[in-house]
């Protein structure tokens, strides 16, 4: 077990409220305690004896607190290796403790992040004598034990009352791996934050920060294992009924957010299968824009998501009752609507009042490198170019807006139909865009064919050829939106014009692969 006794034991921590969970242990096994300013004044006030830092070094506390801890007796009496001669030799020399134990914790950097206080008082906040502490007794585990979290406390407690004042190695590297990883995420969290204060979105070296949120069932598929980490310490939402999570839920919840985010406030419904949506509707009344967005395509939607953008009542939870929904997001949830829907024990409500998207950067995770961008958050409102003879009525020009702006959150190549702002047609995630335009009319043409006649297409990317918008035309689309920017625009731009149809040109493109 290559037991470790401890006789000495460095305190030096910011939070000092769970101290009473290791102190009495400590004292127990008459383990010596170095602590320094603030963590000795609590010691000594909860009646238990220590010495202070800076009697111990004789070096007093300098630089309004910047240093205290580093000092050679503190880490020589960590780093030393117990069983090699010529370390013990000095120390004895140098009249240095063995240090067996340290417990450290960090400045609450993050914690004043987010409190959004002053760049020069944020500096402050930066720890370097504890993540040296923690780094200097992580990388001596043979020797010595490292606590960084104070809900090891308890483990703590238990490991040494087992081995009667000592710790075993195997304790000692599992605690110095928590050791290294807290320092690698605290200072992942430093350089981001100077990062986006210099405005550098790429830096020559990347790291990316989160803590486990919670240990999925598995991921994708059960043979695979999964887990969802936040930048937080919570998600912004809140499971407050049914079954716990998967993997799939999860990503399903964030799609449908992302596209509740670029919907006006309190308005709009959508539902998603597999991250694609399969119908969205942002009428004002809650109750027609599910029906909306449900008619849209009411096979994909069986077993799927529905988000609403605002708090959910009576009259919407009776009718969602009626179907099969794996999860119900909402901004909030009336009594008697949460009474309605909790009659089905398994399924998943989560109130999603207090998500904030931050959007700043996508990742996509390869084999051995990942992929970083901008998040795709522009909304189309001005730049809209009109290249056919005919013109738009605000009506049209209204519903383009909307669907294109859906167009980029559904899986390219992307084809959205729409009629009163509401999705009548959706097809996605195809290699052909001739294809996305088929699947999409055969819903339309399935589930919405009175819509279809002067309803509106939107393309998340050019149109190569003029077969698939002879495909929408065929159908009755009335008004096409799209990017522009094929080398076939000329004879795409003539087809409309043939047509009669309005066409209008973004000049932004929105894939999502």
């Amino acid at each position: 077990m290559n037991l470790r006794k401890i006789k000495t034991a460095l305190i030096s921590v910011s939070n000092k409220s769970n101290l009473n969970v290791i102190l009495p242990t400590l004292k127990k096994f008459n383990i010596r305690i170095i602590s320094s300013g603030g963590t000795y004044k609590k010691i000594k006030s909860m009646k238990y004896n220590a010495i202070e830092i800076s009697n111990y070094t004789k070096f007093s506390e300098m630089l309004n607190g910047r240093v205290k801890t580093l000092h050679p007796k503190i880490h020589a009496g960590i780093l030393n290796v117990r069983d090699n001669k010529k370390h013990k030799k000095e120390l004895l020399e140098q009249k240095i403790l063995n240090i067996d134990l340290v417990i450290v914790d960090l400045y609450p950097f993050e914690k004043k992040l987010e409190e959004k206080i002053k760049f020069k008082n944020l500096i402050e906040f930066i720890d370097i004598g504890g993540s040296t502490l923690l780094r200097s007794a992580a990388k001596n585990f043979n020797d010595v034990a490292v606590i960084s979290e104070v809900n090891d406390y308890s483990l703590l407690v238990k490991e040494i009352k087992k081995n009667k004042g000592a710790t075993s190695i195997r304790f000692r590297k599992f605690m110095s791996a928590k050791a290294f990883t807290l320092t690698a995420y605290y200072d992942s969290v430093i350089s981001n934050w100077f990062n986006n204060e210099l405005n550098i979105k790429f830096s020559n070296k990347k790291t990316i920060h989160g803590k486990l949120i919670e240990e999925l069932r598995y991921g994708e598929n059960p043979h695979q294992k999964g887990s969802i980490y936040g930048i937080r310490d919570n998600l912004g939402i809140v499971k407050i009924h049914g079954k716990s999570l998967s993997y799939n839920n999860y990503n399903d919840i964030y799609s449908a957010l992302s596209i509740l985010n670029s919907f006006k406030k309190n308005q709009g419904v959508t539902i998603i299968k597999h991250a694609n949506p399969c119908g969205a509707s942002i009428e004002k009344d809650q109750f027609n824009s599910f029906k909306n967005a449900f008619n849209c395509d009411p096979i994909s939607a069986f077993g799927g998501i529905v988000a609403i953008n605002s708090m959910l009542t009576k009259k919407l939870a009776i009718e969602l009752n009626k179907k099969f929904f794996e999860v119900i997001v909402s901004k909030g949830f009336k009594k008697d609507a949460l009474k309605i829907l909790k009659q089905k024990k398994s399924i998943r409500l989560i109130d999603s009042s207090k998500f904030d998207i931050i959007n700043i950067q996508n990742y996509n995770f390869l084999d051995n490198a990942f992929l970083v961008q901008d998040s795709d958050d522009k909304l189309i409102l001005e730049k809209i170019k009109i290249v056919t003879k005919k013109k738009p009525s605000n009506y049209q020009l209204q519903n383009l807006i909307f669907a294109f702006n859906l167009s980029k959150f559904a899986k390219s190549n992307a084809i959205i139909l729409a009629n009163n702002k509401s999705t009548i047609g959706i097809g996605s995630g195809q290699p052909s865009r001739l294809d996305s335009c088929k699947i999409a009319t055969s819903k339309a043409l399935k589930f919405s064919p009175e819509k279809l006649k002067n309803s509106i297409a939107a393309s998340d990317a050019f149109f190569p050829f003029s077969d698939g918008i002879k495909e929408l035309i065929k159908v009755g689309v009335g008004a096409i939106i799209q990017p522009g920017g094929s080398i076939n625009d000329k004879e795409v731009i003539k087809t409309a014009n043939k047509a009669g149809i309005v066409m209008a040109f973004t000049g932004t493109r929105h894939f999502k692969h």
